[in-house]
């Protein structure tokens, strides 16, 4: 999975931008506010979902440009594309090879990992943070889970609708939605619960000392079969009506994170130790990646290097170096790339402009 050449139009600061790239290591250093992070945001929009900042589609559109953007990238002989038009700036469309599908589809084609500032967050944050990073890691590995969790929440919006009405629901049209949140709801738990149960395997064999290892604990209610599942939506529509919403089920889901050698919360631990449990699944899940997939997912690392000391960080880039696939990297100085590779491509980041050093 490399991404050979970008090319943004109206995206953030960039009117227009290509930038040629290659496998291994890609470096972006500049000043704060020159545009580093948007270039990762716009690899993290040919992944399902809302990318690394999860902003809003019509804030991404170029200031002074006409309300559209878009993001393509080259990859062999593949092409993706998305974006938006100017008629309609909320709505994401996307492209394969010129052939417009789904934009869940893009999983198919490329799996994408992301560790940024904003991730510091994780574990102090509530639940709903959590679910949307698990099901990140879930769809890397299996794409379909993108858009069984699409199924699931319009499911569950409508009987949240009609659970709020004035009026009595109709009991058919309410199975028949139970039905739906069921099935597609035991799917996205069954997913979960294998993502976790995987890296979990997969942090305890490939410990190394250079992070701190993590312990996944999924908190999802059991809901794995859809006969229990739909058992429990039927015995709630009482509740539920009181509530006007759905009590129970996947969307309530929580991941609960260990340092596992102090068997410790992840929200007891330090700074500095919450930084090295998202290091230890990020690595582990990208590990995760090849094994099943056959091939390194793309990592996005924004301002990593400048929370590692001189150690840690070269022994982090010899990792992933040794380890292979293409890695994107963001800091605002060259000096904290020293130890990259010697093959690593290095970009100067200025004024919504790219140049390579």
């Amino acid at each position: 999975m490399t991404i050979s050449r970008l090319t943004l139009q109206n995206f953030r600061n960039y009117p227009q931008l290509r930038l040629e790239a290659a496998p291994g290591f890609v470096v972006l250093s500049g000043e704060n506010g020159a545009g580093k992070t948007n270039i990762l945001e716009a690899v993290s929009l040919l992944s399902p979902g809302r990318g690394l900042r999860r902003a809003s589609l019509k804030d991404i559109a170029y200031e002074n440009g006409s309300g559209d953007f878009a993001v393509a990238a080259e990859m062999g002989d593949v092409q993706l594309g998305t974006g938006t038009s100017a008629t309609y700036p909320e709505r994401r469309k996307t492209r394969v090879n010129g052939a417009a599908v789904p934009t869940n589809d893009l999983a198919q084609w490329l799996s994408i990992l992301w560790l940024t500032p904003a991730m510091d967050r994780l574990f102090m944050e509530g639940p709903s943070g959590r679910r949307n990073f698990l099901d990140r890691l879930v769809t890397a590995l299996e794409p379909e889970h993108a858009r069984n969790c699409t199924r699931y929440d319009a499911a569950r919006r409508e009987r949240n609708r009609l659970l709020a009405d004035d009026y009595m629901p109709d009991s058919e049209w309410l199975d028949a939605l139970d039905g739906q949140l069921a099935r597609f709801g035991s799917a996205v738990a069954q997913a979960r619960l294998r993502i976790t149960q995987a890296l979990n395997a997969m942090l305890e064999g490939t410990a190394d000392g250079l992070f701190a290892a993590a312990k996944l604990n999924l908190e999802d209610g059991g809901y794995h079969d859809p006969g229990a599942l739909l058992h429990s939506l039927r015995a709630s529509r009482r509740d539920d009506r009181a509530a006007g919403r759905t009590l129970k089920g996947p969307h309530r889901a929580d991941l609960t994170v260990f340092h596992a050698e102090k068997d410790q919360a992840a929200e007891k631990s330090s700074t500095g130790e919450q930084k090295a449990l998202l290091f230890s699944m990020i690595l582990a899940h990208a590990d995760l990646i090849a094994q099943q997939r056959g091939s390194r997912p793309i990592l996005l690392l924004d301002e990593v290097a400048a929370h590692l000391d001189p150690k840690r960080r070269a022994a982090l880039f010899g990792k992933l170096s040794e380890k292979g696939g293409q890695v994107w990297l963001t800091g605002t100085e060259p000096g904290l790339f020293d130890d990259a590779p010697d093959d690593a491509l290095h970009f100067r980041v200025a004024d919504g402009s790219v140049t390579i050093r």
